[in-house]
């Protein structure tokens, strides 16, 4: 059995961007104002989440206080996640230019086995309807038919013509 995957959509990479870009900008703040003693402003705060969210590491020293460690684990998970998002969306455009061709000779393919089926399908009516029409294929019927057919392709009709005398020929 196959589990269905949710798939993430080229679509929401543009989101997740604009959403970690407020994560860092607000998280440079709260970093200024939570660890004082190792950022000194926002703008350095801004510099240090910045490098957690590229997976750079800390710049400077690591954060001192419970809060400070919460704010760096959430900015790497934010960074993990963005630089997964946007890789993946640079090999879909790739994988999607190789697939393209394979599925219209996939569509190609089914489409024509679709029809043949359809021919096969309508054939075999036909030769039911001759079958009814003939009064089926019991036993008597049967062995009246097969005497017809060694009558004829001892006489030399041929395959064709003794298709034909059974009802099973070309149409």
């Amino acid at each position: 059995m196959r589990v269905r995957v949710p798939q993430l959509r080229r679509a929401a990479v543009w989101p997740a961007v604009l959403v970690s870009a407020v994560v860092v900008v607000v998280s440079g703040g709260a970093v200024a104002a939570i660890e004082t003693d190792t950022v000194e402003s926002f703008w350095r705060g801004l510099w240090w989440s910045i490098s957690l969210v590229t997976t750079v590491g800390f710049l400077g020293s690591p954060p001192r206080t419970g809060a400070g460690a919460a704010l760096s684990v959430v900015l790497m998970v934010v960074g993990f996640v963005l630089l997964a998002m946007v890789s993946a969306a640079l090999a879909s455009l790739f994988v999607r230019q190789d697939e393209q061709p394979r599925q219209a000779a996939e569509r190609e393919v089914d489409r024509a086995v679709l029809e043949a089926l359809a021919s096969v399908e309508a054939r075999l009516s036909v030769i039911e309807a001759r079958l009814d029409d003939a009064g089926g294929l019991d036993g008597e019927n049967l062995e009246a038919r097969s005497g017809t057919l060694d009558a004829r392709l001892e006489a030399g009709a041929g395959a064709d013509g003794a298709a034909d005398q059974v009802g099973a020929g070309p149409d």
